[in-house]
């Protein structure tokens, strides 16, 4: 039997991956989702090479299931515009909902997107794992919980059901001194970091791959990840299955989504921001 998964091995975790998801929820946000717009897609000259690499890898997804969800991520609904402000809490939950889940399943769609990462883990836990996490830190900012212990509180509740200490959720007394904290935090964002650099923007390659890195972390909670929500199939033994052919199965974990944020906003409305 493993070492018992402490509240301070969950917190060690936890705080890393919340200031990780700060940039790629940052890219999110946009409109334009990474730059991942229709002018992309057809061969034109003259893409700057942060547009031909995002080419390369969406001309590698079944075009229906690209489309669809290329139409899903084309919003002007989007945080920061007028539009947005008059959006309910509700709305504007339903709508990461939806950005989160559609971006996950196409990086999911892509062969080969998760690098060697893909090839040792389990594909749906860890981009259905990631994805949830990603989703809460979201919705935690636009009920105002912006602080890195709230954030680390609210997923905790909701994905591993464990009610963690406000002064422990802190970085009071968790297994990472702050330097340990800051490098693990850069190794999760390490492509992210590099893709800003390159090319001004984050890509398609480096947010799926910063994605894995996301699951991968989470995952090395073991068993906890089991008390996550949960999509109908869940239980199927997809992780066999090549990347590409499981895009269509992610879909179930839509439901786990939703779950997850119907989870998130009752923990939201029986506390106080810190």
């Amino acid at each position: 039997m493993g070492e018992a998964i402490t509240d301070k091995h969950v917190v060690s975790v936890l705080r890393p991956f919340v200031r990780a998801t700060t940039p790629l929820l940052e890219a999110l946000r946009e409109s334009d989702p990474l730059g991942l717009v229709r002018r992309v897609l057809p061969r034109q000259a003259n893409l700057s090479p942060a547009d031909a690499e995002n080419a390369e890898q969406l001309a590698k997804v079944d075009r229906g299931l690209r489309d669809k969800l290329l139409d899903g991520l084309e919003s002007v609904k989007v945080p920061g515009t007028e539009a947005w402000d008059r959006m309910s809490a509700e709305d504007r939950t339903d709508w990461w909902v939806n950005r989160v889940g559609r971006f996950t399943v196409l990086l999911a769609s892509v062969p080969g997107l998760g690098g060697a990462l893909a090839d040792r883990l389990p594909i749906q836990d860890t981009l259905a794992t990631a994805g949830q996490g990603l989703l809460l830190s979201a919705i935690a900012s636009e009920h105002g919980f912006d602080s890195q212990a709230d954030r680390v509180r609210l997923i905790a509740a909701v994905l591993f059901q464990r009610d963690i200490d406000p002064h422990l959720a802190a970085g009071h007394g968790d297994l990472l001194t702050d330097e340990e904290e800051d490098a693990a935090t850069a190794a999760l964002t390490e492509d992210l970091t590099a893709s800003e650099a390159k090319h001004g923007k984050i890509t398609m390659k480096a947010a799926g791959s910063a994605l894995w890195r996301f699951g991968r972390t989470l995952l090395a909670l073991g068993d906890e990840i089991d008390k996550r929500p949960q999509g109908r199939i869940y239980h199927k033994a997809i992780g066999l299955l090549p990347v590409v052919g499981m895009a269509a199965d992610y879909f179930g974990e839509r439901s786990a989504l939703k779950r997850a944020a119907k989870k998130g906003r009752k923990w939201l409305a029986t506390h106080q921001p810190a």
